[in-house]
């Protein structure tokens, strides 16, 4: 490897991270912290996840709805989340303004209603800085100059001889403040870039339809069509009835018969969750014990008339699904429990550092060259100076 090939590589990686480096600790960060989302959200609800254990039956979801509607006539269902199961798991229903209301499953009386959690600002953070649509593209395109700053990484890092390279792998804690700064940055790097690669990567995928083409086409399976963006070959009229069967929700969608159905033919579920989309149809997502793929059917219902208009079981799923279905788990670590969980975590921490160090390193850098600039200027003025004092006259 050539020392101007290096030096071009290097301008590379800095130029990029010094345009990227603030919005790469942010999304480390609150990446960091999105993790647990799961395990803090448990202890957050703790109060109200739950009621006593009761020998009554479920009072089903269109009560529950009903009891909503009397409570917050003028807002809209957005979810309903049902904790299979938990027999006396309360039932969530989220609103289009971000509210939950958690309902006693027994007697369908409000048991709490809350704003959306901190934690829902956090992944707002994490996706779009909070700037919508705009912030997206921003988030979407840091994290491509971030797999390339990685790459790039990797080639300043690989040492020029190899008995180098024990140095290249260890930080020496009792060089001075400049040289640990630097093995922080070059040794941790180099450590947490082969598992920041794969989680920037599973972040494309969730970003980028381009990325999901390019793994239909790498394994030869296409993605079931089960979550296509709405159905094809509407008329305008009919599409106009479907979102006003929608505005009309909350009293002409019999959300227990399609809960209920669904629950009978495919028993087992741990969680359930019925969304109403944009576009005038409702979906069902039930979640399934699993080991490594996230096994969840998912049901496409037509909001006006409830009938079925597309599924996706988990048994059929083929290598692209498989994907789809373990993408978030890979990025977040959970695809390896709890283990996983904690190394993404510390893996995002370091991330959020490499900045800070790699600034630093361009900071001491740029005060070198300037005191070398400074003393070859003095140098050179002195040497004039010396010059003009012993010029003969003429």
């Amino acid at each position: 490897m050539t020392k101007e090939f290096k030096k071009a590589i290097l301008q590379i990686h800095l130029w990029l991270g010094l345009g990227t480096g603030l919005v790469v600790m942010i999304v480390s960060i609150t990446g960091c912290l999105y993790v647990f989302e799961k395990e803090i959200r448990t202890y957050i609800q703790r109060d109200y996840s739950s009621v006593p254990m009761e020998k009554k039956a479920f009072a089903g979801l269109d009560q529950i709805a009903v009891s909503f509607g009397k409570i917050a006539p003028k807002e809209k269902i957005n979810s309903i989340k049902v904790n299979s199961a938990e027999p006396n798991a309360t039932v969530a229903i989220t609103t289009a303004k971000k509210q939950v209301y958690y309902f006693n499953p027994y007697t369908a009386q409000l048991v709490k209603k809350t704003g959306a959690d901190w934690l829902v600002t956090v992944k707002s953070i994490h996706t779009s800085l909070l700037l919508g649509e705009p912030g997206k593209f921003i988030m979407r395109w840091s994290v491509v100059i971030f797999v390339l700053m990685l790459i790039t990484g990797w080639v300043l890092w690989f040492p020029n001889q190899m008995r180098l390279l024990k140095q290249s792998l260890t930080i020496k804690w009792s060089a001075s403040a400049k040289r640990i700064n630097y093995d922080l940055h070059n040794v941790l790097g180099f450590y947490a870039s082969g598992i920041l690669i794969v989680i920037a990567l599973s972040g494309l995928y969730i970003a980028f339809d381009g990325v999901k083409a390019a793994t239909e086409f790498l394994t030869g399976t296409q993605l079931s069509d089960a979550k296509a963006k709405g159905p094809k070959g509407k008329g305008k009229k009919e599409k106009k009835a479907e979102i006003n069967g929608a505005e009309k929700q909350d009293s002409t969608v019999h959300y227990e018969e399609i809960y209920t159905a669904a629950m009978a033919k495919y028993p087992g579920a741990v969680t359930s969750q019925l969304t109403n989309r944009k576009g005038g149809d409702l979906r069902l997502r039930m979640y399934y014990p699993s080991n490594w793929v996230d096994n969840q059917n998912t049901f496409i219902y037509k909001t006006a008339t409830g009938k079925l208009s597309k599924s996706k079981l988990y048994q059929n799923f083929n290598a692209a699904d498989v994907i789809e279905a373990t993408n978030l788990d890979v990025h977040t670590g959970a695809l390896f429990g709890l283990f996983g969980k904690i190394v993404a975590c510390i893996i995002s921490l370091i991330s959020a550092s490499l900045p800070v160090t790699g600034f630093i390193i361009w900071l001491k850098k740029k005060k070198k060259g300037k005191k070398r600039e400074n003393k070859k200027a003095i140098f050179f003025k002195r040497r004039t100076a010396v010059h003009s004092s012993t010029e003969v006259p003429g």
